[in-house]
């Protein structure tokens, strides 16, 4: 059995569905009810409490390890879930981390993150960490303004990173779950390309077949958008990678194509795949 956190988003969701496709029993946990694939158990679990998880573990082989926010949630001991997955039989764990952690070390969210890689590192389990880049998903941002007014509206329009498309970083998850050839590997996930949010809203244009207007936001318009879901330290983060790219940021990595045997799929592939959406 495969436990799978974060079961219910962008990357969790297609994992889930990729291992139960595979023939693997798998536990989806998630915060909240949720619909998951025939034959998955379903928990709802609060991460950044531990200690409920312990009968989620049980029996468990592998363990797929995403945080979101609940890293940093007030009183939260990640840490305690690799022990926790250890001492359950656990045998390997698959950590969501970031690509921040090579590439900005610095930061206060980074070197937390490190810290749990560390831990990961040295827990006795068969590991490997995912350190993905900006993700395709967050473009959902721009769904209402796209539904209701064809607009697309975000700060930095012709500065781009190579975004990765979350189903490939959920492939990618699903082989270093499943497969011994990836243990102690960190592969750094990212799109095929650099693409800069006029390029997305262009590509979001072409699923829907009809025009979308592109409007530049400031810094300040925008992490006053983005403050209302993320802390503001974290939303100025942000706002400088998006901003001011350094070269790492900009390396289109070979991980995907080493692990899945094929190239990463485009933005434009994504948006023609979520195109709904925007409609």
């Amino acid at each position: 059995m495969i436990v799978v956190t974060g079961a219910t988003g962008n990357v969790g969701r297609p994992l889930t569905q990729a291992l139960a496709e595979r023939g693997q029993q798998v536990t989806a946990v998630s915060r909240h009810t949720a619909a998951v694939p025939e034959g998955v158990r379903h928990v709802v679990a609060d991460m950044a409490e531990p200690a409920g998880l312990e009968s989620t573990l049980a029996g468990a082989k592998a363990l797929f390890l995403l945080l979101s926010g609940d890293l940093h949630a007030a009183g939260a001991s990640p840490a305690d879930i690799i022990g926790q997955a250890a001492a359950a039989g656990v045998r390997r764990v698959v950590l969501l981390s970031t690509l921040g952690v090579a590439t900005r070390p610095f930061g206060t969210t980074r070197i937390m993150m490190r810290g749990l890689e560390d831990v990961v590192r040295e827990s006795g389990l068969d590991w490997a960490i995912l350190r993905p880049g900006g993700f395709a998903s967050n473009a959902l941002w721009w769904a209402e303004s796209v539904r209701s007014q064809r607009v697309v509206a975000a700060p930095f329009g012709d500065t781009g990173v190579p975004i990765i498309d979350p189903a490939d970083i959920a492939e990618v998850a699903a082989a270093c779950l499943l497969d011994d050839l990836h243990s102690g590997g960190v592969y750094e996930l990212t799109g095929p390309e650099v693409i800069t949010p006029r390029q997305q809203s262009e590509a979001i244009a072409a699923a829907l077949g009809s025009p979308v207007r592109f409007h530049e936001l400031t810094r300040a318009e925008a992490k006053a958008g983005m403050t209302q879901s993320m802390p503001g330290e974290l939303a100025d983060d942000t706002l400088d990678i998006l901003s001011s790219p350094n070269p790492a940021e900009l390396r289109v990595s070979p991980d995907v194509q080493r692990v899945l045997g094929r190239p990463p799929r485009s933005f434009a592939h994504w948006a023609a795949r979520n195109v709904a959406a925007f409609r």
